[in-house]
């Protein structure tokens, strides 16, 4: 099974790390303010675009893959959180196997501290959460029960 190869989730506990943004996310949240606000005359960039450009391009410079949530810039920060507000907020799609006894819900994919904790998590676990469960595939929520992962998030595939 995946989840035994997977480090165990430091999500829920109170002296875990801080959170890191993954650079697809940093990509997706430009992306994201290039169709809102496309570059005008003289190919001036939105201030969004430029705050979350600047961040993405120190982390190729720097090969890096994450990016801690707490040291991005103000601006690049208000960005990225304005393009996380219109992302679904759980993979949940009503199957939940943790209320059974299981330890990752075939659902969703998430770890049963995931889910009980999912409230308290910062939007930043919550994404690096949602990347996992995307690349492990596996979940319900991808195969067997696709049609309510578009139902709750307004027709749209996952993130």
């Amino acid at each position: 099974m995946i989840h035994a190869l997977l480090p165990s989730r430091p999500c829920c506990n109170t002296t875990a790390t801080m959170a890191a943004i993954h650079i697809t996310d940093i990509e997706a949240a430009i992306n994201h303010w290039r169709e809102r606000a496309p570059a005008g005359a003289g190919a001036a960039l939105a201030p969004e675009i430029s705050a979350l450009g600047e961040v993405y391009a120190r982390m190729v410079f720097r090969h890096e893959n994450e990016a801690d949530e707490q040291s991005l810039p103000a601006a690049a920060r208000a960005a990225w959180l304005a393009w996380y507000d219109t992302t679904p907020d759980t993979p949940c799609i009503a199957i939940c196997s943790t209320s059974q006894g299981d330890d990752w819900c075939k659902g969703c994919g998430r770890s049963f501290d995931e889910v009980q904790f999912w409230p308290a998590m910062g939007p930043a676990e919550k994404r690096a959460v949602w990347r996992r469960i995307t690349l492990e595939h596996t979940a319900w929520r991808f195969n067997r029960y696709a049609e309510r992962a578009a139902e709750g998030a307004g027709g749209t595939a996952p993130p």
